[in-house]
């Protein structure tokens, strides 16, 4: 492969780092939000899932984009609503501008979940998709640990949750700045009758002067049901129920973990232990952003010499031990600041490992070319749905149920996430995209 190929990933990751980033903010700036406009638990979750709402808009519009404008353009406009996001809650003069931005940040978020790994997917070779999709992942790890740090860099100053969202416009100028270098994916270039331009992006990427070609030729004849009879609804003919089932079940079950209750609430939950404000940041930024990188790097290393399907199997028992855990733990009422962080650690290992590494590389894989656009929103939809109906109902639920149970509950969806993968899952490593489309519409 030319240099030229991590260069356009790393741009198109981008956007993975500005959604970590925009997710993880605000759990810093509880604290200091709260009192600032006198919230209460509801009008709280209701600031947290306001962007999740956005979220969930952007991830079903974002296959519209995609197909119309293109990848990169679409890219374009996640950025600028990045920007605007994070200049309007820096400054908002009131609760009502705050949400409204975090809704407007959503919607790039939403847009980035589908449309970084799916083009990244795009300009891969088989044998290294997973690496290459996986640096998106990464970058939203990598976005939730600085978004930590800033947090926790920035708490000393005076209106510090204003620095915490306003440090989102830089590397959102970034991105914007940065898309201007990278070319189309060769993939709708072709879906879009310029298969010149395709070719001579491919020709950019590999160094055999022949795999273009061939990959072309492939592109072509997988595209042969027109992008005019490839609508959203064909992801529900009988021919791709079975891709779309898979999509909807790790969209769902991704945030049946409870990932984003640690990601958005980690320092109220560390706080119910006894820990000062202080404490808790800090161990949210060791104990979730620090180990999120380190798992999500060893996940990449892996996720193309195990395979996907490997990851989840370890990940998901991961999963259902240290959430069992964390439920007796907090039904003790012993809490052990030992106990508490070995629990968080391999929370976040396993996830980082399994659904962290997995959902956005499979999502990018599993459909066909002619329908990758609508078929990621499904997935990525799925995933926002649950987020939005989860942390915008955490912090009541919990109030009225307690952590014991919350957790508890989580840890039995572990054992249905083990289900889906030993029942539904595929192996997809090492195929072209082309080849594990005739694959799935064959089995299925």
């Amino acid at each position: 492969m030319k240099p030229i190929l991590f260069f356009i990933t790393f741009v198109a990751a981008l956007g993975g780092f500005l959604f970590g980033f925009d997710t993880a903010v605000i759990s810093g700036t509880d604290p200091f939000v709260v009192p600032y406009f006198k919230l209460n638990d509801a009008e709280w979750g209701w600031t947290v899932s306001s962007a999740l709402l956005g979220t969930i808009i952007g991830a079903i519009v974002a296959g519209f984009p995609a197909r119309a404008l293109g990848r990169k353009n679409s890219l374009f406009i996640t950025g600028i609503l990045y920007f605007i996001s994070s200049l309007g809650c820096a400054l908002a003069p009131t609760w009502n501008i705050l949400v409204l931005s975090r809704f407007i940040g959503g919607i790039g978020v939403g847009l980035a979940s589908v449309l970084s790994p799916m083009f990244i997917a795009e300009m891969s070779p088989a044998r290294i998709r997973g690496r290459l999709v996986g640096v998106a992942q990464l970058n939203i790890v990598i976005g939730i640990l600085v978004a930590y740090f800033s947090n926790e860099a920035l708490s000393k100053l005076d209106d510090n949750w204003r620095y915490m969202f306003g440090a989102m416009m830089i590397p959102s100028f970034l991105f914007v700045a940065l898309l201007f270098f990278v070319p189309e994916s060769p993939r709708w270039l072709v879906s879009k009758g310029r298969d010149a331009e395709a070719l001579k992006t491919l020709e950019t990427i590999y160094k055999d002067p022949e795999e273009p070609k061939v990959i072309i030729q492939d592109i072509k004849e997988t595209l042969s049901e027109s992008e005019s009879q490839a609508s959203f609804w064909t992801l529900f003919d009988k021919k791709y129920r079975f891709i779309t089932m898979l999509a909807f079940f790790f969209g769902t079950l991704n945030q049946f973990t409870g990932i984003n209750v640690f990601i958005y609430y980690a320092p109220r939950i560390l706080e119910k232990t006894g820990m000062p404000t202080k404490e808790a940041l800090g161990l949210t930024f060791l104990a979730i952003g620090v180990t999120n990188l380190v798992a999500t790097i060893g996940a990449m290393m892996a996720i193309d010499k195990f395979g996907r399907k490997t990851l989840m199997w370890i990940g998901s028992f991961g999963l259902f031990f240290s959430l069992s855990g964390m439920s007796i733990i907090f039904a003790s009422g012993s809490f052990d600041k030992i106990a508490i962080l070995i629990a968080l650690v391999a929370f976040i290992a396993s996830f980082a490992m399994s659904q962290g590494a997995v959902m956005w590389v499979f999502l990018a894989e599993v459909f066909p070319n002619q329908l990758r656009n609508h078929g990621q929103s499904v997935g990525s939809f799925t995933h926002w749905f649950w987020n939005f109906v989860i942390a915008g109902s955490f912090p009541v639920v919990v109030s009225a149920a307690g952590e014991p149970a919350v957790f508890g509950f989580f840890a039995f969806m572990m054992l249905l996430q083990i289900l889906f993968v030993w029942k539904l899952m595929p192996e997809t490593k090492g195929k072209s995209l082309e080849a594990l489309e005739k694959d799935l519409v064959r089995m299925h």
